[in-house]
């Protein structure tokens, strides 16, 4: 049975200014993503490929082209709608974790609970359970300065998944870590798509992590160029980064 589409976005395109001059960042963005895929998206910097992720998060709207998420039109939501569509449709997993260094692990996975509203012995609990979830449940006191990258980088995941989103996006989700944190990580993503049928779009460099998504697409020059087959990422290290580079 074909999974429904979560994501669906149709002639995205985007540009800005740098002084006066406009630079384009996507032209013509056609995108399909079904319920519980993970969707990897390659090219080179410059690409459109945080833009595109910026669009499907709602932190921009589109120059023109459409988006929908969950059948829902995001060009249609007001600026108080794309904010709750942000805290409670779509986790975000950033490179550098974008951790409040001040608050515990287990603060960190609260704070968006707090600001949708969860009293706080369901924020205590979900949270406790996340980090458990990801392997942290030892460490759910200690700051983001006590814990290693790939201990905040699970934070991050957890915090990302608090408020139960239909779609995770990942922007460089492994850059900051070494491989065998990286392959953990994709580990720990795989198995939390199986378990919940997220969606997640992951934006990447990394063989690891393109290995390991359901499919992946090649942006260039703010297009799709071409979706990258799985035999093309089979067997891919990460002493292999240079591959990469044929993959755009």
């Amino acid at each position: 049975m074909t999974s429904p589409v979560m994501i669906e976005a149709r002639g995205l395109a985007k540009q800005y200014k740098r002084g006066n001059f406009p630079v384009p960042a996507l032209n013509g963005v056609d995108l399909s993503v079904p319920k519980g895929e993970t969707l990897g998206i390659v090219g080179p910097s410059g690409s459109g490929k945080t833009t595109l992720l910026n669009l499907i998060g709602g932190l921009d709207r589109p120059d023109s082209g459409s988006i929908a998420v969950d059948g829902v039109d995001l060009g249609g939501l007001s600026g108080n709608q794309l904010s709750e569509y942000r805290l409670k449709k779509v986790g975000f997993v950033f490179q550098f974790y974008n951790l409040m260094p001040t608050l515990s692990a287990l603060e960190n996975v609260e704070l968006p609970m707090s600001i949708a509203g969860a009293k706080k012995q369901e924020r205590s609990e979900r949270a406790l359970s996340l980090l458990k979830r990801v392997g942290l449940e030892g460490r759910v006191t200690h700051t983001p300065d006590q814990l290693s990258g790939g201990e905040q980088q699970r934070v991050a995941v957890a915090r990302a998944l608090c408020n139960d989103p239909q779609v995770v996006l990942g922007d460089e989700p492994t850059g900051d870590l070494d491989s065998k944190s990286a392959q953990s990580l994709m580990e720990l993503i795989v198995s939390l798509r199986d378990e919940k049928q997220t969606t997640f779009v992951l934006v990447t460099h990394d063989p690891i992590v393109v290995a390991r998504c359901d499919r992946s697409l090649s942006l260039r020059d703010g297009k799709v160029v071409r979706e990258i087959a799985k035999s093309e990422t089979s067997g891919l290290a990460d002493s292999e980064r240079s591959m990469m580079d044929g993959l755009y």
